[in-house]
């Protein structure tokens, strides 16, 4: 079992350029751990004079002669492999620190967050080495055209607190593999994670400028994502700094990608066994202490099934172990922040005072003085129109809401300004699929849910726009050219 460090993990220098350099400001993020509210960690605050650092080197590394973007897939293939091989060597040190900065469970920790980085990395340079980057079309009205495929340039990369290495891989291991350069910039409270990054590509020899890493703020990423030198932009965070960007980009024409808030529904279907699927019912309600954006905290259930699926739902939170998330036996632990913890706690007494049934939980568990736990809470009755079941709260909060007849279940899954996860319970896997077709989200899952690289992940309504992962993930990283060739001269061989 790993534990919290003796003593905080402190870093003076940003990593900019293939160099490690001193910060332009003197302003400083203090990480403090929600296990036990001890500071664990101290990083300089990037400021805008980094920022445009990063940018600059990122621009040189990307348009300079026989820079990145000019590479072959298997040239960079080589560079990232190494890359890679470091990053597996920081699997373990990944884990712990993004436990000990957010509060996951260290077996998830492990898993995604250590076990993730190499591997996504080594996925994506298989899928751009494979790809077809230039193709010759027929013409329609006159001679053939050549389409080319080639790096946007300079990405942006903005990722949060609550899956930080994961989601920073989903991101720059596709733009690095297509020849894009990147400035990362971490969220404050998982900082220390983005150190590993930068770490790994100085000692796999990655060239100076393709990867910089610059912590700071909202007011850091804001400015980052204005910058004259960036190119595309990719977010993962809540729907109203989505928005935000969002036209920040439009205004300049800048390409961006945003993976944003759910309020995802699980549908319970009359012939559901959930008794037997608990493990994957747990995953898709409550993973990472709740703080999952895909979460499905809106549960479904028949009017005839209400009761019993609230029984369920509620010995299964309560059954929970809740703890140190570094314990081997911890399934729930901290959220990440006191303000985030208070954030959860005043939706809980909305809920209250609403009129919806506390089943279980509803405060913070006995025992636990210190860190910022909030108990799984499972909300009985809840009316379609509550608070609680229209917006994302991102903790142990679960809704269920009766429903009659599937056309009723379909409309209320639907009746959201989300439409970012959800799933469908059922042993009838052609009728669960019929369902799943029907409910207005960027993916659902039949019995379980848990995102997969080899498929694209994304919103609609307000959850996003644009895809990330799978082979999809390429493109949104590359330009289109159409070149129309002469009629009468050759046609090249692609």
């Amino acid at each position: 079992m790993s534990t919290l460090p003796e003593q905080a993990v402190e870093y003076r220098t940003f990593y900019i350029g293939g160099e490690w350099v001193q910060p332009a400001g003197a302003g400083q993020i203090t990480v403090t751990s929600p296990v036990n509210e001890e500071v664990v960690g101290i990083t300089p605050d990037g400021v805008d004079a980094d920022v445009d650092r990063a940018v600059v080197a990122a621009r040189s590394a990307y348009d300079q002669q026989g820079g990145w973007a000019s590479w072959t897939p298997e040239e960079r293939g080589e560079v990232l492999e190494r890359f890679a091989v470091e990053m597996d060597a920081r699997a373990a040190d990944s884990a712990v620190r993004t436990t000990m900065s957010n509060g996951m469970p260290f077996a998830l920790s492990q898993q995604l967050e250590g076990g993730l980085p190499g591997a996504f990395v080594r996925y994506y340079v298989g899928l751009a080495t494979a790809q077809q980057r230039e193709e010759i079309r027929p013409g329609f009205l006159g001679g053939p055209a050549l389409l080319r495929r080639y790096p946007i340039g300079v990405v942006a990369a903005i990722v949060p607190w609550n899956f930080p290495q994961a989601l920073t891989f989903a991101k720059i291991a596709p733009l690095l593999a297509v020849g894009c350069t990147v400035v990362l910039k971490p969220s404050p409270e998982t900082v220390l994670d983005a150190y590993t990054v930068a770490e790994a590509a100085d000692a796999a020899g990655v060239p100076a400028g393709v990867i910089n890493v610059v912590p700071g703020g909202r007011e850091t990423g804001a400015y980052l994502v204005r910058h004259p030198g960036v190119d595309k932009v990719a977010f993962t965070g809540s729907t109203a700094a989505g928005r935000s960007i969002g036209e920040a980009c439009g205004r300049l024409l800048r390409p961006v990608t945003l993976e944003l808030g759910g309020k995802s529904a699980a549908i319970v279907l009359d012939d559901a066994d959930l008794a037997s699927n608990l493990e994957a019912l747990f995953g898709a309600c409550l993973i990472n202490n709740g703080q999952t954006c895909w979460l499905n905290s809106r549960i479904l259930a028949p009017r005839g099934r209400h009761d019993e699926v609230v029984e369920l739902l509620a010995s299964l939170a309560s059954g929970a172990t809740i703890g140190d998330p570094f314990d081997e036996a911890t399934q729930v632990g901290p959220l990440v922040s006191a303000r985030q913890r208070d954030r959860v706690e005043g939706y809980i007494a909305q809920g209250i005072e609403g009129g919806a049934r506390v089943a279980t939980g509803g405060g913070r568990p006995d025992g636990l003085d210190r860190g910022f736990y909030v108990e799984p809470t499972v909300f009985a009755n809840v009316s379609p129109d509550a608070v609680i079941a229209r917006e994302e709260i991102f903790g142990p909060v679960l809704s269920v809401i009766p429903y009659d007849g599937v056309d009723d279940a379909v409309r209320l899954a639907n009746d959201s300004e989300y439409g970012l996860g959800g799933t469908v319970w059922t042993t009838d896997h052609e009728k669960g699929l019929a369902v799943a077709r029907r409910i207005q989200t960027g993916a659902i899952g039949i019995n379980q849910f848990f995102t997969d690289p080899s498929a694209p992940f994304g919103g609609v309504k307000s959850s996003g726009l644009g895809r990330e992962m799978g082979v999809e993930a390429l493109s949104t990283f590359q330009e289109l050219q159409t070149v129309y060739l002469d009629p009468a001269g050759p046609v090249p061989e692609v």
